[in-house]
């Protein structure tokens, strides 16, 4: 199972590393974490991430395609011609095109998501419906061969799903076991549903504000 993950700078490295530590529990999985180069991306915690391929040497074939999210450097990436070329490129031969959060408006401004149900962070749910994607709502969203992720931290779900979904669900409760995952959060907070109006437009302004 060839899986190239993409990397770029200003995306949130959750939406990266939840999949990423998850697939290290699947046997046969083979992951590399792919951009232009490999010199380090700083991330839009502060953090650096360092790709271990760049376009030019990563998998010829992977079997899977994946693009994490971010707020302004990901709009911006949705008008990278080379970046989206790529995608374009490996998703010919993909028997998976995925993403977690808002790398969806990336899958999508390549033109790989009309006509399936996809989601992305709730907050740009209304973009994604742009790209001709059938807007759904879930943890992670499974349409014939792509995958789509929910916000940040969908993404651990995400891949249990994935690796459920083409290795089965016994191999799905090893990782997740593996991993301890049995979230329990301090607060009923997690969706625009639960959450307060006040919590809501607090995040929404500062989504605003990191967008701009």
């Amino acid at each position: 199972m060839k899986i190239t993950m993409l990397a770029y700078p200003g995306m949130t490295p959750l939406d990266l590393m939840g999949p990423l530590q998850t697939w290290t529990f699947w046997p046969g999985a083979e992951v590399q974490v792919v951009w232009k180069h490999t010199d380090p991306i700083m991330t839009d915690t502060g953090m650096a991430v360092v790709p271990t391929h760049s376009f030019a040497t990563s998998f010829e074939q992977p079997e899977i395609v994946f693009v994490p999210g971010g707020t302004k450097a990901t709009f911006e990436l949705t008008q990278d011609e080379e970046t989206l070329d790529f995608l374009r490129t490996k998703a010919k031969t993909a028997t998976w095109v995925t993403s977690v959060c808002t790398g969806a408006l990336v899958i999508g401004a390549a033109g790989l998501l009309k006509g399936y149900k996809a989601t992305t962070h709730w907050a740009a749910k209304d973009l994604l419906s742009g790209y001709g994607a059938e807007v759904t709502d879930g943890r992670y969203v499974i349409d014939r061969d792509r995958a789509t992720g929910g916000g940040v931290t969908a993404g651990i779900d995400f891949g249990l799903a994935m690796i459920a979904e083409i290795s089965g669900e016994e191999i799905a409760k090893v990782a997740q076991l593996a991993m301890e995952y049995s979230p329990k959060p301090p607060f009923n907070s997690g969706t625009p549903e639960e959450a307060s109006a006040e919590t809501k437009k607090l995040v929404l302004e500062g989504f605003a504000a990191s967008s701009a």
